[in-house]
């Protein structure tokens, strides 16, 4: 089990892992189960990040800096996937044209312009957290890596090729049942009943989400996976503000 969440730290981050273990291929899609139990190490990363510069840093900067450091020690990769479906939106032509635009290595101008408002949502969301800052760190990053999971089971591939299709092969109910445990706890030991509020209304996000691949698509790409990640990183965010004083 332990071999299974270092596959999923090893391709959700770019933390570097001091040993070596072999990954068979079916162990991408059995490794969901322990998504958001790599959200929940980038968010300790975040808060111990977040008490260091709390020390020098006006809190403004310090934000920014905890936007900075998510996007790097993910690589980007859900960014990239945000991107690519803008871009995709964008272009004119059907369900071919969209998968054509999305595989394009180049970023377009909408999807610039996504990037860039995502950035700032993501941003301010974090800037308006006024009570429970510590826990919303751990709990945000842990939702967006439930919601790749629950995107990914059940979906049909929109294409045969990438890593998106791997994992839609090797991951099922089980998969889906452990990652939502592991993340419905968390949320209620964290920050109770808006931590169930958050989950619940960022589950619904993904439900539409993936009905409207499927009727767009066909199905589901990675880019749609780290397109939804992203934006549920910013609705959990933008909930919990909402919620914040309400309980």
């Amino acid at each position: 089990m332990l071999r299974l969440y270092f596959v999923a730290l090893q391709f959700l981050a770019i933390i570097p892992i001091p040993f070596s273990f072999r990954c068979r291929e079916e162990d991408l899609g059995r490794s969901m189960s322990f998504f958001p139990l790599v959200g929940l190490t980038l968010g300790f990363l975040l808060a111990g990040c977040d008490y260091l510069f709390a020390l020098a840093l006006p809190r403004p900067v310090a934000d920014l800096l905890l936007v900075a450091i998510l996007a790097l020690v993910t690589g980007a990769l859900h960014l990239d996937g945000l991107a690519d479906v803008c871009d995709g939106l964008a272009a004119r032509g059907g369900r071919e044209r969209f998968l054509a635009v999305m595989k394009d290595s180049r970023v377009g101008a909408v999807g610039v312009v996504g990037l860039v408002l995502a950035l700032l949502l993501k941003y301010q969301a974090l800037s308006a957290v006024t009570t429970d800052k510590w826990e919303t760190l751990l709990f945000f990053p842990m939702v967006a890596r439930f919601s790749q999971v629950q995107l990914t089971v059940g979906s049909k591939r929109a294409r045969q090729d990438g890593l998106g299709s791997l994992f839609i092969g090797g991951a099922g109910s089980m998969q889906v049942a452990v990652a939502a445990f592991f993340t419905v706890v968390t949320g209620w030991l964290l920050l109770g009943l808006p931590g169930i509020g958050c989950a619940a209304v960022c589950s619904l996000f993904t439900w539409l989400a993936k009905a409207w691949f499927h009727r767009k698509l066909g199905g589901i790409t990675g880019d749609a996976i780290g397109c939804v990640s992203e934006l549920n990183e910013i609705l959990c965010l933008m909930t919990l503000v909402a919620l914040g004083g309400r309980f």
